[in-house]
């Protein structure tokens, strides 16, 4: 008590009590923008710290984060045909998305897989086109390749293991003599690794999962196959025209396997598929180029210009022109009188359009058109001539 009551009433200040007064006269100068009361020793504050959001924001920015995430790109109606150049090494899954992704396109699909190592035609539907698909894959086909004697691979192509070999090599003469065997209507294998389903399943899944696939044999038509040339002892190249359901891969291991040399496919290339050729060919870099230019506006090109019309996988269906108001009613859905002298005799799969544009695909059967696909065409809908480059 008597120290206390002491202290009380002097004006003396103990060190401890002068170093806190010290303090806060130098932090009362700080404020005030005066530094010049030195503290009696090193103080070192805590750093501002900004506030929480601005904190979130800094530590995005510095990790690439984007404040706010990319707005999704609007998708669109596109109608019409787009036949890919494929090129090796990418699947037709991966192609479709690609332009899928370039048209910016609701509803794309192919006709005909197209394997990875093989290069060419693979025709891509966009909207209303694909309502057309089965026209196109019912068509013929064309390949050119290369068959590597010597070796069979469980793929039946370069990317698979070897399961087999010999050292026979046939000349041209005996490949040629071959080959009328493999003409026409023949029963055919498919691959062990195929899209072929077995039990619901593909035969590729359950082939690389080790399993044991048992494929049967199905009837395919050979239209023409032919010996091309032969670069070496080792190779020969064969060009082949065929039909729906077809394997290359299997033609070139039971030519193989006839001739006792074994073989694998080395190279394939697709030419044609039903009625889109080498001349309807565009290549990946070409499309993202027209669409680069299409979506800037140059030169008046517009992605309508870069798209085949619908129709033009229709070729070998009869054309038919209508009226405005019964393509209205076709559009509904609802059967239409074909008029005419041949009305009443007329049988058979029609194109139908009006102004210019396809309306359905229509079965004609007692003087009525009656359709079967009805196409509705809003949005950009392809008009690019026959051949594009």
């Amino acid at each position: 008590m008597i120290g206390r009551e002491h202290r009380a009433g002097s004006n003396e200040l103990s060190p401890l009590e002068g170093e806190v007064v010290q303090h806060k006269q130098q932090v009362c100068a700080e404020r005030e923008g005066d530094l010049s009361v030195a503290p009696s020793h090193s103080f070192t504050p805590f750093p501002d710290l900004p506030p929480q959001g601005e904190r979130e924001h800094a530590e995005q920015a510095a990790r690439g984060v984007s404040e706010q995430p990319k707005a999704k790109k609007k998708k669109r109606d596109v109608h019409g045909w787009l036949v890919l150049d494929k090129p090796v090494g990418m699947t037709s899954t991966h192609a479709v998305a690609v332009i899928k992704r370039l048209f910016s396109a609701k509803r794309v699909g192919h006709a005909g897989t197209l394997d990875p190592l093989a290069s060419g035609s693979l025709p891509i539907a966009l909207g209303e086109a694909t309502k057309t698909v089965p026209f196109v894959v019912d068509g013929r086909k064309t390949y050119l390749f290369t068959i590597r004697w010597g070796e069979e691979r469980d793929t039946d192509d370069a990317e698979g293991a070897v399961t087999a070999t010999s050292a026979l090599r046939p000349d041209a003469a005996t490949i040629r003599a071959l080959l009328p065997r493999f003409t026409g209507a023949i029963e055919q294998v498919p691959p062990r690794f195929s899209a072929v389903k077995i039990g619901g399943e593909r035969a590729y899944d359950l082939a690389r999962d080790g399993e044991t696939v048992e494929l049967k044999p199905r009837t395919v038509d050979i239209h023409r196959l032919e010996l091309v040339k032969m670069p070496d002892a080792d190779h020969a190249v064969l060009a082949c025209e065929c039909g729906k359901g077809t394997y290359v891969r299997s033609l070139a291991r039971d030519l193989g396997r006839a001739l006792g040399a074994l073989g694998h496919v080395a190279t394939l290339r697709r030419g044609r598929v039903g009625p889109f050729g080498e001349e309807e060919m565009i290549s990946l870099e070409r499309i993202e180029g027209l669409c680069h230019r299409a979506t800037a506006g140059e030169q008046g090109q517009t992605l309508a210009d870069v798209i085949l019309p619908i129709e033009t996988a229709l070729d070998d269906i009869p054309a038919l022109a209508v009226s405005p108001a019964d393509a209205a009613r076709l559009r509904r859905g609802q059967a239409v009188l074909l008029r005419g002298r041949d009305a009443s005799i007329f049988r058979g799969m029609v194109q139908v359009a009006c102004a210019g544009e396809i309306v359905a695909i229509a079965e004609v059967d007692h003087g009525e058109i009656v359709p079967r696909r009805v196409f509705n065409l809003t949005g950009i809908v392809g008009r690019a001539g026959r051949k594009v480059r």
